[in-house]
C-alpha cells in the first residue's frame, strides 16, 4: 500500500465519519445557546468553526510509529458544548494503540484502510474481540478498557473515531500506571511481581 493517503480516500473517510458521529451517545450537558464562545474570543466568524489541523493527512507521509491526531475542544474550541469530537489513528505495520479508556464517551471506530484486531473488556472481565477489515465499524462502550492492533506485518491501517463528547478524555493504562509516580512497591504487589520488573517497565516507557 502506498505510503501516502490519496485525497479521494481521505475525503471519503471524512464524509463517512461525519455521519457516524451522530450515532455516538452524547455525554455532555446540553447548552442553552447555539454555541459557546471562549471569553477571550472576539469577532467570531466562519474561521472559529473551521479546523484545518487534519490537512496534513491528505498528502503527508504515513508515520513510522502509531500516531493519533485528536480534534476535541482543546484543539478545536468550537466543539465545546456540541457533544462531538474525532480522532484519526494511523497504524504502521505491527503497531498498537495500547489499552486505554475514555471516561466521558463511547468510541465509534471506522476502519478506512488495512485491518485491525480490536477488543474491549467489560466490568465482568469478559473480553470481546473482533478482526476488522476496511469499511468495518466497531463500538467501544463508554469507560471500558479497549485496544487496537495492526497485526499486518506489511500494510498500514487507518481508522477514524467519533466520540459523543467534546472532550472524551483518554486514560492510557501503561502510562497511567508506569509513567507516573505510583510507588514501585504498590505496583509490584498489585501485579504480583518484584520492584525490579516494575522499574524495567517504567524505564521502557520513559525511553519512548
Amino acid at each position: 500500500m502506498a505510503s501516502r493517503i490519496s485525497t479521494l480516500n481521505f475525503h471519503f473517510a471524512l464524509l463517512c465519519t461525519f455521519s457516524i458521529a451522530q450515532m455516538s451517545l452524547a455525554g455532555d450537558p446540553d447548552i442553552t445557546s447555539d454555541f459557546l464562545v471562549p471569553p477571550d474570543a472576539n469577532n467570531i466568524d466562519g474561521n472559529f468553526f473551521t479546523f484545518t489541523g487534519m490537512r496534513a493527512l491528505v498528502d503527508g507521509d504515513f508515520p513510522t510509529n502509531f500516531t493519533v491526531m485528536k480534534t476535541n475542544m482543546v484543539e478545536f474550541p468550537a466543539l465545546n458544548g456540541q457533544s462531538v469530537s474525532y480522532a484519526v489513528h494511523q497504524f504502521p505495520a505491527c503497531s498498537t494503540n495500547p489499552p486505554r479508556t475514555h471516561p466521558r464517551s463511547a468510541e465509534l471506530l471506522f476502519l478506512v484502510a488495512g485491518s485491525l484486531e480490536v477488543g474491549f473488556v467489560d466490568t465482568t472481565n469478559k473480553l470481546f474481540t473482533q478482526s476488522l477489515q476496511a469499511g468495518d465499524m466497531f463500538i467501544f462502550p463508554k469507560g471500558l478498557v479497549h485496544f487496537q492492533y495492526n497485526a499486518d506485518a506489511k500494510n498500514l491501517a487507518l481508522a477514524f473515531s467519533a466520540f459523543g463528547s467534546a472532550n472524551a478524555g483518554t486514560v492510557s493504562h501503561p502510562r497511567t500506571l508506569f509513567a507516573t509516580d505510583i510507588d514501585d512497591n504498590i505496583l509490584a504487589k498489585s501485579f504480583k511481581t518484584d520492584v525490579a520488573t516494575i522499574q524495567a517497565l517504567k524505564s521502557g516507557l520513559a525511553s519512548k
